[in-house]
């Protein structure tokens, strides 16, 4: 019962310490006090070592915030602009979409256009955000991205080549996809200069066998590439009459990265 006494005249007198002054005040003067003070001050060890634990605490805090101001700080620096970093609400991104359902999405096969490249481009992308199309701070035209902003851009494309053999097919068209021929994806831009610039291109040759119900090809590629304001990107494509725009299966889209 001694012992409980003691431990409780001790919680008590502690509290008593942090009522009879300004903790604040205490915790200023904590390295000032006097030796003479202490040995007055029965409570003075309740008090000191509580100011040394809030001061520490107190401390931490502070290069915590510290820390953090630094970080953002360096990240704002590193920018390439000297801007920070952009936000969701002005990011530059797209990702188009196959449409099956809408016909004529290849430019023609004899394009009268001086700045058309190889194959035939894409023009009629899904980007209404249906399904997985999205369109941020970028405009689509006739097929083709028109980018915002000078800066690196990681672009990309997939197209799926489907043949499926038919009893009714064409026979000019049966025999071209019978014989080995070359698949190709182009991925252009286009400038000031007359003629678009070629950026990537990935290709395989096959032949599908006589006895193969289907011929089936997935052709991605994708890159990083310096864009300047007003640039345009598209795809082409060759073989467009097997290129099936399931929206799953084929996409193209650009995404700046700095």
């Amino acid at each position: 019962s001694l012992l409980l006494q003691l431990r409780d005249t001790y919680s008590k007198s502690g509290i008593a310490c942090l009522t009879g002054e300004e903790i604040g005040n205490f915790i200023q003067n904590l390295d000032l006090i006097e030796s003479e003070d202490r040995e007055a001050d029965p409570c003075w060890q309740v008090k000191w070592h509580l100011g040394k634990l809030i001061k520490k605490m107190m401390s931490r805090s502070y290069e915590e915030k510290i820390s953090a101001v630094n970080a953002d700080r360096a990240l704002t620096l590193s920018h390439t602009d000297g801007q920070p970093p952009r936000s969701p609400s002005n990011r530059i991104a797209a990702h188009l979409t196959g449409n099956s359902n809408k016909r004529n999405s290849l430019s023609p096969r004899i394009d009268s256009s001086p700045r058309r490249g190889n194959g035939q481009k894409i023009n009629n992308w899904e980007s209404s955000r249906k399904g997985h199309s999205f369109l941020y701070n970028v405009e689509l035209r006739n097929g083709e991205l028109v980018i915002p902003q000078t800066g690196f851009y990681y672009i990309y494309s997939q197209t799926y080549f489907r043949f499926r053999e038919n009893e009714n097919e064409d026979s000019d068209l049966l025999a071209q996809i019978r014989n080995p021929k070359q698949l190709v994806q182009y991925v252009y831009k286009l400038t000031n200069y007359p003629e678009p610039i070629l950026l990537m291109k990935s290709a395989r040759t096959s032949c599908w066998s006589k006895k193969a119900e289907y011929g089936l090809y997935s052709i991605y590629q994708g890159g990083v590439f310096q864009l300047k304001s007003e640039d345009r990107i598209f795809v082409s494509v060759s073989n467009g009459d097997i290129v099936d725009m399931d929206k799953e299966a084929s996409f193209f889209g650009a995404f700046m990265i700095g």
